[in-house]
């Protein structure tokens, strides 16, 4: 009996999906853990991962199909060890899509709580019961292989078993249902008579589109700025650079950012909060999600507990994961969470600016380009390197004293940067 391969559901807010590419063909024998497609979510372009073995029997799903259902049989395979039957034709290459309607979305599901991590333990993360893929993924993430149950084939542990014991982050509670955005009615047409293309909206896209509107129409955003003086950091960063020249490690500015930001966010932990309808969630450790620009968009990849962070283990993590991104190879884990975003546009000579909170979280910092200007520096009046830091504060959940108080710490932590050291 042939085995279905459906569309999975590759992120808790995944309700259909595009199918990139197929990497296998009629006929070709798959084993549990092999990357058989990829997939376009609403976060990122993934790998599909078979869970079963056998040999394709039929691609009911052809390349480039877009808004394909989570749960949709996509493909089905045959035992490997059977007769292999003249083969069926593919489904054949999806025709351009003419430009679809803008229809309303429906509210995103509400994220579940994650499941609590294991207890620490010696770690087994090389399992000869584990595919390939989950080995490295245990490796990666610290996972322990040890009595997790495996849902592939003769038991295999595969890519979704490791669910049972996830990184997770801080448990968070769904925001209580958001009005519908406008009707598709209120989008007007491009003007007659200008040259104009049309291009369909990647997943990605429709995201970000659908959850910056919720922002915006739910969320009472309130902004404050900072002047900070950059030049002991951007000499502290000099001197770090020089001494790591050896390892291969090179800090960032914004990774000294992330963890001014994380500091400052431990010593006023009012800001380190979630709005929860009728309750408050304050966290009790720092995670930080950097805005990370991507062909189609942009998404944000999570750096865990910054507090207890060095400024070397954020260089490492944060240039590990932007490259993922870039590369389209981020996993669930790695986008997950976080407790409040940084987005950085200094490279691009930006003055100021007032980022657009990410739900559900509370507050976002947007870093401006280091401007030489003149500035009172140890009473005389000298040319300085200044950074116009904006965070924006969903009012529900942060009162403007205690963002006042965020945006001092933060300050004195940029214009003090040798205590991130400490």
């Amino acid at each position: 009996m042939a085995l279905e391969l459906r569309m999975p559901a590759l992120s808790p807010t995944m309700e259909k999906g595009t199918l990139a590419r197929w990497l296998v063909g009629i006929g070709d024998v798959v084993k549990a853990g092999d990357i058989i497609a990829e997939i376009e979510t609403d976060k990122a372009t993934m790998e599909y991962e078979s869970a079963d073995e056998g040999r394709v029997e039929a691609l009911l799903v052809p390349d480039g199909s877009t808004d394909v259902k989570v749960g949709t049989v996509i493909a089905t395979l045959a035992d490997a060890d059977a007769p292999q039957a003249t083969p069926a034709a593919s489904a054949p290459a999806a025709p351009p899509a003419a430009p679809a309607a803008v229809a309303t979305p429906a509210p995103a599901p509400a994220a579940a709580n994650p499941a609590p991590a294991p207890a620490p333990a010696p770690l087994i993360t090389d399992d000869p019961r584990a595919t390939p893929l989950a080995v490295r993924l245990a490796s990666a993430h610290a996972i322990d292989l040890a009595g997790i149950p495996g849902s592939g084939p003769r038991g295999k542990i595969v890519r979704a078993d490791l669910g049972l014991a996830p990184v997770a982050p801080a448990p968070v509670a769904a925001l209580a249902p958001a009005p519908a955005p406008a009707p598709a009615a209120d989008i007007a047409p491009p003007p007659a008579g200008v040259p104009v293309e049309t291009v369909r909206l990647s997943e990605i896209r429709k995201t970000i589109a659908r959850r910056l509107t919720q922002s915006k129409q739910t969320v009472p955003h309130f902004y404050l700025t900072a002047r900070c003086r950059l030049d002991p950091l951007l000499a502290l960063r000099t001197e770090i650079n020089a001494s790591l020249a050896a390892t291969g490690i090179k800090i960032s500015v914004n990774d000294i950012l992330i963890k001014a930001m994380a500091r400052a966010m431990s010593q006023v932990p009012e800001v380190n909060v979630q709005f929860g309808g009728d309750s408050l969630h304050r966290f009790a450790r720092v995670d930080i999600a950097m805005a990370v620009a991507i062909d189609g968009g942009l998404i944000t990849p999570v750096i865990r507990d910054v507090g207890n962070a060095s400024l070397s283990a954020i260089a490492v993590q944060s240039k590990a994961l932007a490259e993922k991104a870039r590369v389209g190879k981020l996993l669930p884990e790695d986008w997950q969470g976080g407790t409040a975003t940084i987005s950085n546009l200094g490279m691009f000579g930006i003055d100021q600016m007032f980022p657009v909170i990410n739900p559900p979280q509370a507050l976002i910092l947007g870093a401006a380009a280091a401007i030489e200007q003149p500035w009172k520096v140890d009473g005389q009046i000298a040319l300085a390197s200044i950074m116009a830091a904006s965070a924006s504060f969903d009012h529900r959940a942060i009162d403007g004293a205690d963002a006042a108080r965020f945006m001092a710490a933060l300050k004195f932590a940029i214009e003090s940067p040798i205590q991130l050291l400490c």
